[in-house]
């Protein structure tokens, strides 16, 4: 069982939250973004664009046109409405991780810069997760170890 996955929150109400999370520690400046297979946030803190993008399960899914129980296949209204259920799971999930990294900043136990590091987005759209992690297990790959240079 997934964190939220029976939530009735919808998308809307969970990016409301979020943005209201965010607007209580200073960020300005949110955007959104989404097409068949992902939807993103950013916004600006503390002089940062940070990014965060959410998977979107595909429409198409087998999981979603038949029911778990009976595999018994299901309306098309109800396919849409068990993949909207998937949508709004991940969105409170989401939730849950900015709330719970902005939690730790908030008490010490890290710093807004180490929680949100890998979510800064660079000069050239990227975050610095995009850039860093191929790095990093090409790294790997190539001698068994992580060095920084």
């Amino acid at each position: 069982m997934s964190y939220a996955e029976s939530t009735n929150v919808s998308v809307g109400r969970t990016r409301a939250e979020i943005e209201e999370l965010l607007m209580r520690k200073g960020a300005k400046q949110f955007a959104y973004a989404s097409d068949d297979k992902k939807a993103g946030i950013g916004f600006t803190v503390f002089s940062r664009n940070v990014r965060f993008v959410v998977p979107l399960p595909d429409r198409n899914d087998p999981q979603f046109r038949f029911t778990p129980a009976r595999r018994t296949r299901r309306s098309d209204e109800e396919t849409f409405l068990a993949w909207e259920q998937a949508c709004r799971t991940r969105w409170r999930a989401l939730f849950l991780a900015i709330k719970a990294k902005l939690e730790a900043v908030e008490i010490g136990i890290t710093t807004f810069d180490e929680e949100f590091l890998a979510h800064f987005v660079c000069s050239d759209g990227r975050t610095i997760g995009e850039k860093m992690i191929p790095a990093i297990e090409e790294n790997i790959q190539g001698n068994g170890r992580f060095l920084l240079e």
